[in-house]
C-alpha cells in the first residue's frame, strides 16, 4: 500500500501527533559492576559520578522517546547540535535526603520541575510533562539512593538538564533535545566559611539586563561571570556581589539569592532581599527563607535560636550598595547571607566596594542567629525531621 507523505501516513488526513513524556515506559539497566562509595572527606562538590544517569530523548517527529536509567558515560551528539553554537540549554538545582526513616526525600521538587518548565519555553525547547520529568527523577533516586550520604549537612545533588539537539546550523530554535539527570554526594558548598565568603561589588559587569535570561535557570547565564570571578578571586575575594544600575543596586551573590538582616528602631528586624524584576533567578530556597521567616512572625513556625516574640519584617525591593553602606555604618545590620540550593544558607563577611571593605559582623560558626535559624529549619525540614507546608517529599515512585 502507498503511502501518502502528506498525511504522514494516516488516511485520515491529520498528522500524528509528536508523543508525550510517558514515565510509565521508563527501561532500567542497571551497571554491572558499582563504584565504591566515596568518605565525606572526599567529596568536593560536583566532581563524583555516580553508577547511573538517567536520559530520554526527543524528535519533532515521533516527540519524546523511550526513557532509559542506565550505566553513566558520555553522550553522543552531533557537531552540528545546537546546544554546542546557539546555548538552548537548561538545568535545575535539587537535593536528595534520607530522613529519619531511612527514605529518601527530595525538598519541593513540583517547584523545580516549574522553574525547569518556564526555563526550557524560555529558549523555545520542547515542552514535556512536569509530572512525568519528575517520577522519572524519583526513580532514578531510588536507583541511586546508596549514594546519598548520611552524615549532617550533606546530601545528593541532582541535575536535571536539557539540551537542544538540533543538528543542523542556522539560527533556530531546536526542534529536537535531550533531557537527562545526573546526581553527585555533596557536602559543604563553602568550607571554613567561620567568617564569612567575601564579597567584590561589581557594577561594569552585569550579570543579566532587565528583559533579558537572568530570572531563568539557563547554562548561557553562568559563563559571563568566569571571567569577573577570576579577577575577584586574584583580589582575594570569594564571590562576586553583582550590581545593577546608576544606583548600583544588589542583584545576586555569585549564583546566589542575598539578603541582608536589619534591626529596626521598635526593635524587630528587616529581611531585606533584592525583588524579583527579570534578572534575578527565583530560587528555591530564596522563596523557601522568606515564607520560613514570615511563618515565624505569624507563630506558625519557630526558627531554631529565635527568640517566638521576634518579629521578622521581609523586604523584597531594591537594595542599593549605599544603602547597605549606610545600614552599616548605623551598626544596624545583624547579618548577611546569601541562599541557593548548592550552599544552603552562607554568610557574608565583607563586601569590597569602590576600594574600601565594607566588614559586616562575625558570628560565633558563620552564621548569625538569623541566618542560622533560617538553615536549620530548612535542614530540619528536608530530611524530614520537622514538617512544615508539604515541603519535604518521600521519594516514593507510583505503580507504573
Amino acid at each position: 500500500m502507498a503511502i501518502d507523505s502528506k498525511t504522514n501516513g494516516h488516511s485520515n488526513g491529520a498528522p500524528k501527533a509528536p508523543a508525550e513524556l510517558d514515565a510509565s515506559k521508563l527501561v532500567i539497566s542497571l551497571a554491572k559492576e558499582l563504584k565504591p562509595l566515596p568518605t565525606p572527606e572526599e567529596l568536593v562538590f560536583g566532581e563524583t559520578k555516580t553508577d547511573h544517569m538517567l536520559i530520554v530523548n526527543y524528535d519533532p517527529v515521533n516527540g519524546w522517546g523511550t526513557p532509559e536509567i542506565k550505566p553513566y558515560g558520555p553522550l553522543s551528539l552531533d557537531p552540528m547540535s545546537s546546544c554546542f553554537h546557539y546555548c538552548p540549554n537548561v538545568f535545575e538545582g535539587m537535593k536528595a535526603y534520607v530522613g529519619p526513616d531511612g527514605e529518601a526525600r527530595l525538598f519541593r521538587p513540583e517547584e523545580n520541575m516549574k522553574r525547569l518548565a518556564r526555563s526550557a519555553d524560555r529558549v523555545a525547547l520542547p515542552p514535556f510533562d512536569t509530572k512525568a520529568v519528575l517520577e522519572l527523577l524519583k526513580r532514578f533516586i531510588e536507583v541511586e539512593q546508596r549514594w546519598i550520604p548520611t552524615q549532617p549537612g550533606y546530601s545528593l545533588y541532582i541535575r536535571p538538564t536539557i539540551i537542544g539537539t538540533r543538528s543542523a546550523l542556522g539560527v533556530h530554535a531546536s526542534d529536537s533535545a535531550c533531557l537527562y539527570a545526573i546526581v553527585t554526594p555533596a557536602g559543604p558548598y563553602f568550607r571554613g566559611d567561620a567568617k564569612g565568603i567575601s564579597l567584590l561589588a561589581v557594577g561594569e559587569s552585569v550579570r543579566a539586563w532587565p528583559g533579558g535570561t537572568g530570572g531563568h535557570k539557563l547554562g548561557l547565564n553562568y559563563a559571563p561571570g568566569f571571567l569577573p570571578q577570576r579577577l575577584a578571586s586574584k583580589q582575594g575575594y570569594d564571590q562576586i556581589l553583582w550590581l545593577f544600575g546608576e544606583d548600583e543596586r544588589l542583584t545576586e551573590v555569585g549564583a546566589m539569592n542575598v539578603f541582608v538582616v536589619a534591626k529596626r528602631e521598635d526593635g524587630d528586624i528587616d529581611l531585606i532581599t533584592p525583588h524579583l524584576d527579570g534578572t534575578i533567578l527565583p530560587g528555591i530556597t530564596r522563596a523557601s527563607t522568606l515564607q520560613l521567616a514570615q511563618a515565624h512572625t505569624a507563630g506558625k513556625i519557630i526558627l531554631p535560636g529565635v527568640p517566638a516574640n521576634t518579629k521578622i519584617h521581609t523586604h523584597e525591593r531594591v537594595v542599593t550598595m549605599s544603602e547597605v553602606l549606610r545600614l552599616a555604618d548605623d551598626q544596624r545590620i545583624l547579618e548577611c547571607f546569601g541562599v541557593g540550593t548548592a550552599v544552603l544558607v552562607a554568610p557574608v563577611g565583607r563586601i569590597g566596594w569602590r576600594g574600601k571593605d565594607i566588614n559586616l559582623p562575625v558570628h560565633k560558626g558563620g552564621l548569625g542567629p538569623i541566618g542560622n535559624g533560617l538553615r536549620t529549619a530548612i535542614l530540619e525540614i528536608q530530611t524530614g525531621v520537622r514538617q512544615f507546608e508539604d515541603w519535604s517529599v518521600p521519594v516514593v515512585s507510583v505503580d507504573l
